[in-house]
């Protein structure tokens, strides 16, 4: 849902951010409430996360014109106060058929050119990454797609940015899940007008993927064909 306008200030509606609403979904690491039909609340079920550190960078690419939600202060670390966005995930509109593989994967190389020529928030010789931009993180709306979760955001070389994304896809592609064939054709569609990848940037995004916790044993397992496959489609 777009944003309504409402003015700034604390919660819609004078909510707590500790007494969140409805449950809309869940993450790997955190839990979006509902709010109202203008806001949504992304808490952090670890509490490691600082939302006004998040906001920052959400409102600094929103700035520049980068298609992220609208935030709002929560008056808590480990929450962030989101702008509703109406539409399904990318992964979903895939899923029900209003969008193929090779559109999606496209869409994503897009998003990821867009975000890399905007200004760093903090050093002006580096480009804002996202690190986690994948078909889930991506919601489809009326206005056009949409990032969300930018939990992960730093500042740096984008060729790690496009390591990421293509190490999430690849990880999927050589999986034995029924969308292994059009993961395949995403990463294919990813890397096909030139990108930024570069080695540096893939051998630094399996290290990160490998050393991330929250990934299963089956999933860390994946990442050395996940490697090949990609080195063999981008030409490397």
């Amino acid at each position: 849902m777009t944003h309504t306008g409402r003015a700034p200030g604390g919660l819609p509606g004078g909510l707590s951010a500790k007494l969140p609403g409805r449950l809309l979904g869940s993450g790997r690491t955190a839990d979006v409430y509902e709010i109202d039909e203008a806001w949504v609340l992304r808490r952090d079920r670890e509490g490691r996360e600082d939302s006004a550190v998040l906001a920052a960078v959400m409102t600094h690419v929103r700035r520049h014109g980068y298609p992220a939600p609208a935030v709002r202060p929560s008056g808590a670390r480990a929450d962030l106060v989101m702008e509703r966005l109406d539409g399904p995930t990318m992964l979903h509109a895939f899923g029900a058929g209003a969008l193929d593989a090779e559109e999606a994967g496209a869409v994503l190389a897009r998003l990821l050119r867009e975000l890399h020529a905007l200004p760093g928030r903090v050093s002006a010789d580096a480009r804002m990454l996202h690190l986690d931009l994948h078909p889930d993180n991506v919601i489809l709306t009326p206005d056009g797609p949409r990032v969300i979760d930018w939990a992960n955001a730093e500042e740096g070389r984008p060729g790690l940015d496009w390591g990421m994304s293509a190490v999430i896809l690849a990880q999927v592609a050589v999986s034995p899940q029924p969308i292994a064939d059009p993961a395949r054709a995403m990463l294919t569609a990813l890397l096909a007008d030139p990108s930024d990848l570069t080695e540096e940037g893939l051998a630094e995004a399996l290290r990160r993927r490998a050393a991330n916790p929250t990934m299963s044993r089956e999933e860390t397992q994946l990442l050395l064909p996940a490697a090949e496959l990609i080195r063999s489609t981008a030409g490397c």
